[in-house]
């Protein structure tokens, strides 16, 4: 395969797997909605990041990494579960808790930061994506890569990640889903903890 094509095809998977609803679809969603539009978009770029530093990680041979040490892809899963689980347990918790107005008022650095550091770690927090990366980028990319493909390919892998998790954040942050946000808090944040903790008890499940 010729390896404009193949860059076309792995960028073509990844904006495939990014649209696939997940925890990073969640997290990004619920921030829009409950607390800013600034706040969805800077967790949309923590996804992006994340997803370039899947990609970075692909490109210098992660498959074959995880293959040589099977304890540390376990390892990688159980983390994440751990992760997503604390996730659930919080959303779940602060179902009932309602939304001060201070939480919702766009445009503050601090909890953009934090939505940003949210997004980034849920993204690395599901060692399955990391393995998806390596394994398209290991079927689809020669052994011998060009110097230039790492600035083609990570750039554009963020692109599509934080732009698909940007138009959600958008989406989700106009005036009806936020009145039916503020009106239905409680069950949304435990249909959205239920998710996470779905995702990660799946995680555990496949830790073996």
């Amino acid at each position: 395969m010729e390896l404009p094509i193949a860059v076309a095809a792995i960028l073509a998977a990844v904006l495939v797997g990014a649209i696939s609803p997940g925890p990073s679809f969640v997290l990004v969603a619920r921030t829009a909605v409950a607390v800013s539009r600034s706040d969805g978009i800077a967790a949309a770029l923590g996804m992006g990041l994340g997803g370039s530093i899947f990609a970075a990680a692909a490109l210098l041979g992660l498959q074959v990494v995880l293959a040589a040490v099977p304890s540390l892809y376990l390892g990688l899963k159980v983390a994440g579960a751990a992760y997503l689980m604390y996730l659930a347990i919080r959303l779940w918790r602060g179902a009932a808790a309602p939304i001060a107005a201070a939480d919702v008022a766009p445009g503050r650095i601090g909890s953009r930061r934090r939505s940003f550091a949210l997004g980034l770690a849920t993204q690395l927090s599901n060692p399955k994506t990391a393995m998806v990366y390596a394994s398209i980028f290991t079927a689809l990319l020669p052994a011998d890569q060009p110097p230039w493909l790492a600035a083609v390919v990570l750039p554009s892998i963020f692109a599509i990640e934080a732009g698909w998790y940007a138009i959600v954040a958008v989406a989700f942050s106009s005036e009806r889903p936020r009145r039916g946000y503020l009106r239905s808090k409680r069950w949304i944040d435990r249909a959205a903890g239920a998710v996470m903790g779905l995702l990660a008890l799946k995680l555990i499940s496949e830790a073996k």
